[in-house]
């Protein structure tokens, strides 16, 4: 007897009315916001715009849900496609079946018209979602839980999912691995890995992306290998086993070969935020020099009025100017570089001069050399 699960929900689904409320749904949608809050932020910390990264991914998200149910119909067409099966089921996306691998690939293709439109390069873009992506793909892992589906194999562990019996899809109850939790707790990691090696080695041209990509894989290879639902088989192992070793191969060749080719981050993601900040520069910039030239405007209209008004207390009136003996005109030149003062100075020195030799040149005449009569 089981003395600890991890009990599956009764029913899947809530009628709101003749509205269904899907567990699986509202899974799949929380994680895509979580996904694109998150890339926001770090698109913003990379020199990007607010914004940017939803207005991208309503291009992303359709392609990815489109790419998702293609992926799980073409690999597992029997239910839709087969003998016994139903085309018209291949459109129910609510009950399950997205396979992460078309998600991501049709994904990027929308992605890549995204950034096409408004000239961002995919890489960064897809550098600053990898973390979001992981975070994303945990809280959605949850949608299979509320349908009882891609349970493991049959344990007996504490943490073991319990899963009802339903012989309508030839569903068997009992206790097995919760590979969904299991996965759901592979993406936390994996979303702290990338967080961490992007600030530590400053990841960029994709880099951040390919390692989500090759650490996803390598969890998801060994929690595929667990499952017990129905898939198709190569050489003895699941289909989506290969499709995660292969795609692991790539991401660590990409890594590789990108950190020759162009290491370090992008000096620029997004070329309009940089433009805007720019702008703003040079309008303050602008800004200030216009308040700077307003205020030597200023100063140099207080320096004309001090100057105007010393002017005005130097300069004498005509009458001073007639006492002193000099002409008007003159002070007008002693204002430029005041040689009428320096005339009028030598003048003087003159004159004293000759006040002094006089009574000398009186001294030394002879006398009666004044009068020219003859006795």
């Amino acid at each position: 007897m089981d003395l600890a699960f991890i009990p599956s929900p009764s029913v899947g689904v809530v009628h709101l009315g003749p509205i269904p409320l899907r567990g699986y749904a509202f899974c799949i949608i929380i994680g895509v916001f979580v996904g694109v809050w998150l890339g926001n932020k770090r698109w913003v910390q990379r020199g990007g715009r607010s914004g940017t990264v939803a207005d991208i991914a309503v291009w992303a998200v359709p392609f990815g849900l489109v790419g998702g149910r293609l992926y799980h119909v073409i690999t597992t067409y029997e239910p839709y496609f087969g003998p016994n099966g139903h085309p018209l089921d291949a459109f129910k996306v609510w009950e399950g079946g997205l396979g992460i691998w078309g998600a991501v690939a049709l994904g990027a293709v929308g992605a890549w018209i995204g950034c096409r439109r408004r000239g961002i390069p995919l890489p960064a873009y897809a550098d600053a979602l990898a973390p979001g992506l992981a975070i994303g793909q945990a809280i959605g892992r949850w949608g299979n839980w509320f349908n009882q589906e891609l349970y493991g194999k049959p344990t007996d562990v504490p943490w073991a999912l319990k899963i009802s019996s339903d012989p309508a899809i030839g569903r068997i109850g009992g206790t097995y691995h919760p590979t969904f939790l299991y996965e759901s707790l592979w993406c936390l990691g994996v979303a702290a890995l990338v967080i961490w090696a992007d600030k530590r080695f400053r990841l960029g041209h994709g880099r951040a992306f390919a390692l989500y990509v090759a650490a996803y894989c390598t969890g998801r290879a060994w929690i595929e290998y667990m499952r017990v639902d129905e898939a198709h088989h190569i050489l003895g192992l699941r289909l989506n086993v290969w499709t995660a070793l292969i795609v692991f191969v790539l991401a660590i060749g990409y890594l590789v070969v990108s950190a020759k080719k162009a290491p370090g981050r992008e000096a620029v993601v997004e070329p309009g935020a940089q433009l805007a900040e720019g702008e703003g520069a040079d309008e303050g910039g602008e800004g200030a020099k216009d308040a700077d030239g307003a205020k030597g405007a200023e100063s140099d209209a207080d320096a004309d009025a001090d100057a105007t008004a010393d002017a005005a207390a130097v300069k004498p009136s005509p009458e001073s100017a007639a006492a002193d003996g000099t002409e008007p005109g003159a002070v007008g030149t002693a204002q430029a570089g005041k040689p009428a003062e320096s005339a009028k100075d030598e003048s003087a020195g003159e004159k004293a001069e000759e006040a002094v030799d006089a009574p000398a040149a009186d001294a030394a005449k002879p006398a009666g050399s004044g009068s020219t009569k003859k006795s």
